[in-house]
C-alpha cells in the first residue's frame, strides 16, 4: 500500500519545523522536504537575540536544535527540491527531485530570499565585492570598509555584525530614518565605526576583477559623491533592501497578492483546500522568526482535527508512527567528541540505509592543527558503521592514492566507491559547520541509492562527455554554500567525466586570492570561469554545458 503522510512541510524554516514540531507530538504521520539549511534565512544570521526564553543564539544553532526537536517528535526529514504539486485532489501529490510523495494536507514554508536593487554594476561585482549575506561573507571584508545598503531591521543588524571583521562601515538608506525599532536605529547611530546617508541611493558600482569605486547620491540636496578603495584596497557592499516570496511554484495552484504572498485566512489555510501556509510566504506586518513560529503552530493545530476526521472519511488507516530512537544527552565523559550523542544517533540511521561500501581517504598535513580535526571526524564516522572504511595518510606517505584522487590541495578528503575506484568527490579543509551535512549526503551519493534525480536532469549530466573540474569555495558560516556542494558533487557521482570539490577558502587563502573570491559560494569550472552564488542542480548543470 502506498505511502499517504498526514502532512507534508514543504520548506525546513522556522514556520515549517513549528509546525512539524507540533504536528508530530500530536501523533501526526509528517515529512518535511527541506531545500536548504535549517531555519532558511535565520541560518544567515549571526545573532538572534529577540527569541523569548533564549538570550542569544546564532541563527544556525536556532534552526538546528528546531530540526533536531521535530525530529524527536518522530518526523521525516528528506532533502530535496520540490519541482511541482496538485493540490485539486483530496489527496495532495508533491513532487520532487527525490520522488513523488503524496499527503492528506500540505503546509507552505517556502519563505522569501533576499530582493536585488538593480544598480549598474550589481550583477557584475556580485562575489568580488557585491554582497547579500553578511554572515556569510563579512569575514572577507576583515579590515576594510563596507557600505551597507537598506534603512530596515536586516540592515541595521547586519551593519552592527560587519563592525565585527570592517574598519568602518557606512550605511546607505533612501529613507530619511530607519524604518526598524527605534532601539536598534539607536545602536547603529551610537556605533563609532558606523556612518549613517539618510535620503541617499548608490548609483553604480565600478572597477575591473574586483570592486574599486561606488558612486552616491544625496537625494536632498542632489550631490553625487564617489567612494574609491583607498591606496587601491578592495571594499564591500552589501545589500539588504528586502525579500522576495519563494512562491512562483504555487502560481496556478492557489491564490497570490500582487507581491506574490500566499493568501491565507485566519487559520493559514490558502485557497486550496487542507493547504496551509506559514511564515514569510505570506502577507505579514512582522517577518521575524517568533511570528512564524507561531503560524506553524497555528497551522499544525488547525490540522489536526481536520486529518483524523479526513482519515476516517476516506476509509485510510493510521498506522503506528516510527518513533525515532535518539540517544540521550551526552555524557560529561564524550563533551570532547567531534560529533555529538544526537548527531551520531541520525547519522547511524542514515548509514543503514546505504546499499554499498564506501572507502574514505585523507590526507592530512601533520603540521596543520586542521588535520587533527579532520583525523577525529573520520575516525568517530568509521565507528558508526561497517560500511565505511577510513583510510588516513600523511602527505607524501602514499603517493599512488594522491594520484588516484587527483589532489590539489591538503589536507583533502575523497571518496572511493565499492570498487576501489575514486568518485569523484572531495572535502579539502575540514567539512564541519554547513558542510558536514553535504558531505553526509555525498557519501550516501557514493554508497547508493543516493539521491533522486528526474530523468531530464540525469539525461543533462550524462551527456557531458569533457573532462570537467569543479572547485566549490565555501565558508563554514554559509548556509548558502551545502546546495551547491552537493548539487555539484551529485553530478560527479553520476558522471565519471566530473570531478567536484569543496575547498574551505579560509583555510587556503592562495586560491581565495587567485580566483578574487570575495563572497561564497564561487563555483570555479576548470580552472578559469567562475560564478557566484546559491545554485541547484540544474543551474550548475547549465553553467558547465553553457562554459566547455
Amino acid at each position: 500500500m502506498e505511502k499517504i503522510y498526514d502532512l507534508i512541510i514543504i520548506g525546513g524554516g522556522p514556520g515549517g519545523l513549528s509546525a512539524g514540531i507540533y504536528a508530530g507530538r500530536a501523533q501526526m504521520d509528517v515529512l518535511i522536504i527541506e531545500k536548504g539549511e535549517p531555519g532558511g534565512q535565520i541560518a544567515t544570521t549571526s545573532e538572534v537575540v529577540n527569541y523569548p526564553g533564549i538570550k542569544e543564539i546564532s541563527g544556525s544553532d536556532l534552526g538546528h536544535k528546531m530540526k533536531s526537536q521535530a525530529y524527536d517528535f518522530g518526523v521525516s526529514f528528506i532533502k530535496g527540491e520540490v519541482i511541482d504539486v496538485d493540490f485539486s485532489q483530496e489527496i495532495k501529490i508533491v513532487k520532487t527531485d527525490e520522488g513523488e510523495f503524496k499527503s492528506l494536507s500540505v503546509i507552505i514554508g517556502t519563505g522569501a530570499t533576499p530582493r536585488k536593487l538593480g544598480f549598474s554594476g550589481e550583477r557584475d561585482f556580485t562575489g568580488r565585492g557585491v554582497a547579500y549575506c553578511a554572515t556569510c561573507d563579512g569575514q572577507f571584508f576583515t579590515g576594510l570598509e563596507v557600505f551597507v545598503i537598506g534603512a530596515g531591521y536586516a540592515a541595521a543588524e547586519e551593519a552592527i555584525f560587519l563592525t565585527k571583521f570592517a574598519r568602518k562601515v557606512t550605511i546607505i538608506a533612501r529613507e530619511p530614518q530607519f524604518t526598524c525599532a527605534k532601539s536598534i536605529g539607536e545602536k547603529v547611530l551610537n556605533n563609532p565605526k558606523i556612518e549613517v546617508h539618510f535620503n541617499s541611493e548608490i548609483l553604480e558600482a565600478r572597477g575591473n576583477e574586483k570592486l574599486e569605486s561606488a558612486r552616491f547620491i544625496n537625494n536632498s540636496t542632489g550631490e553625487i559623491w564617489e567612494y574609491n578603495g583607498k591606496n587601491g584596497e578592495a571594499f564591500g557592499i552589501f545589500v539588504f533592501i528586502g525579500y522576495e516570496p519563494q512562491s512562483k511554484l504555487f502560481r496556478e495552484k492557489i491564490k497570490l497578492d500582487s507581491q506574490g504572498y500566499i493568501l491565507t485566512d485566519e487559520n493559514l489555510e490558502t485557497s486550496a483546500k487542507d493547504v496551509y501556509a506559514v511564515g514569510d510566504i505570506r502577507p505579514k506586518k512582522l517577518r521575524q522568526v517568533v511570528t512564524a513560529v507561531s503560524d506553524g503552530a497555528l497551522a499544525a493545530t488547525v490540522l489536526e482535527k481536520i486529518i483524523e476526521e479526513k482519515r476516517e472519511r476516506l476509509g485510510l488507516e493510521k498506522k503506528e508512527k516510527e518513533i525515532h530512537n535518539i540517544p540521550k544527552k551526552v555524557e560529561e565523559k564524550n563533551i570532547r567528541n567531534f560529533l555529538d550523542e544526537d548527531i551520531k544517533g541520525q547519522l547511524i540511521e542514515i548509514f543503514k540505509k546505504f546499499e554499498n561500501p564506501v572507502e574514505i581517504v585523507s590526507i592530512l598535513d601533520p603540521y596543520k592543527e586542521i588535520s587533527q580535526d579532520i583525523k577525529k571526524l573520520l575516525t568517530e564516522l568509521e565507528e558508526l558503521s561497517d560500511k565505511i572504511k577510513v583510510s588516513i595518510f600523511n602527505f607524501g606517505e602514499n603517493l599512488q592514492i594522491e594520484e588516484k584522487i587527483k589532489m590539489d590541495e591538503y589536507p583533502t578528503i575523497a571518496f572511493l566507491d565499492k570498487d576501489g575506484k575514486y568518485s569523484g568527490i572531495k572535502f579539502t579543509g575540514l567539512p564541519s559547520g554547513h558542510e558536514l551535512n553535504s558531505f553526509i549526503i555525498s557519501l550516501y551519493n557514493v554508497a547508493g541509492p543516493g539521491q533522486g534525480v528526474n530523468e531530464d536532469t540525469l539525461s543533462e549530466i550524462q551527456s557531458i562527455n569533457k573532462p570537467v573540474k569543479l572547485k566549490i569555495a565555501v565558508s563554514l558560516s554559509c548556509s548558502l554554500c551545502p546546495e551547491v556542494v552537493i548539487g555539484a558533487q551529485r553530478i560527479a557521482s553520476l558522471n565519471k567525466n566530473i570531478d567536484a570539490e569543496m575547498i574551505e577558502i579560509f583555510a587556503f587563502p592562495g586560491i581565495r586570492e587567485k580566483y578574487k573570491i570575495m563572497s561564497v559560494p564561487a563555483l570555479i569550472l576548470n580552472d578559469k570561469e567562475i560564478s557566484f552564488g546559491k545554485k541547484n542542480i540544474d543551474e550548475i548543470v547549465k553553467f558547465i554545458k553553457d562554459k566547455i
